[in-house]
């Protein structure tokens, strides 16, 4: 089955800059969570149905690799990936690039494993619109 998957684009803020006029690396895991949260959206679902019937989607793991710099005001395209979903995980890949012309820079990638909790912290197994191996 092929990857389910989807892109947004994200405008570099000021606020999110360092010192070097860059994209600070932490800003990175929070653009992450902003393609899990959208990828949920265009299932149908918000992260506030997932939380309404008791559950959370909690960061088990993450790994970043980064590759270039991006700056204030850069139109960036993000790519979230589900790579496969296990009982109670959910495993993600990024890709974010900075388009220029008829190629792409890339930027970061990364990789998640999100583990679906309670809200006493007890593991709990994805819902059934989350289930399904996507390999």
């Amino acid at each position: 089955m092929k990857p389910l998957q989807h892109t947004i684009e994200i405008r570099v803020r000021y606020n999110e800059t360092d010192g070097q006029g860059r994209v600070h690396h932490a800003q990175y895991l929070n653009y992450f969570e902003r393609g899990r949260v959208e990828l949920l959206r265009s299932l149908g679902y918000s992260y506030r149905d997932v939380e309404a019937a008791g559950l959370m989607l909690v960061v088990s793991e993450m790994h970043v690799r980064y590759l270039g710099a991006a700056q204030f005001d850069d139109l960036l395209r993000l790519t979230t990936r589900v790579t496969r979903t296990r009982g109670t995980r959910i495993d993600h890949e990024y890709r974010i690039v900075l388009p220029q012309g008829d190629r792409e820079v890339p930027i970061v990638e990364g990789a998640s494993v999100v583990a679906c909790i309670d809200r006493t912290g007890a593991v709990r197994p994805l819902p059934d619109y989350l289930r399904g191996d996507r390999r």
